[in-house]
């Protein structure tokens, strides 16, 4: 478990370091906390209140880096990636419905969302299209997500050797931080 962990959140650091678009990485760790067998914790450069169409895809690929590195090296994944996708899937459905970010679906937004303000978050979205849009958005989000998947895929089979060595080192000492991480991942 240890090691399958250590190759997962390795995969999420190295894929996420070697983008153009990635948020650094500041510390990786396997010491699991509650339901969480690790983590990688990236430090973005400034606060951003806007991200572009390329930060979001580089964004997808570091989350599905986790699963990515599980197939990679023992040929199936375990749950661990569950969130990972929720989240990467979550993402790309709002850069297709939200943001305008699909190049087949164009510059609009799709479902109107009903907010209770005083709560803070959303409580129903009402669907303004039909079932065709509605396959055509599903369309889009899985050739994200497949899109972001092959990225990282390619980036961990490329750079196989410095995962290794990352996930050694992550099994020995569970926590990577500071300098030591950073000459790993450069």
């Amino acid at each position: 478990v240890k090691e399958v962990t250590a190759y997962h959140e390795g995969g999420h650091a190295l894929v996420g370091r070697l983008l153009p678009h990635g948020d650094p990485v500041h510390k990786i760790s396997i010491v699991a906390r509650g339901m969480i067998g690790g983590y990688t914790r990236y430090l973005p450069e400034e606060d951003r209140y806007t991200r572009t169409k390329s930060e979001f895809k580089d964004m997808l690929a570091s989350l599905l880096g986790g699963m990515a590195a599980e197939k990679l090296v023992f040929g199936e994944t375990t749950t661990g990636p569950g969130n990972d996708i929720e989240r990467a899937t979550g993402i790309a459905r709002r850069m297709v419905t939200e943001f305008g970010m699909s190049e087949k679906l164009g510059p609009r937004t799709f479902g109107r969302r009903e907010q209770m303000v005083f709560l803070g978050r959303e409580i129903t979205e009402q669907r303004d299209y039909g079932e065709r849009v509605a396959e055509e958005i599903d369309e889009e989000v899985h050739q994200l997500i497949l899109e972001a998947y092959d990225t990282a895929e390619r980036i961990l089979t490329m750079y196989r050797p410095r995962l290794d060595e990352i996930a050694r080192r992550l099994v020995t000492q569970e926590t990577l931080e500071g300098e030591e991480l950073l000459d790993l991942l450069n």
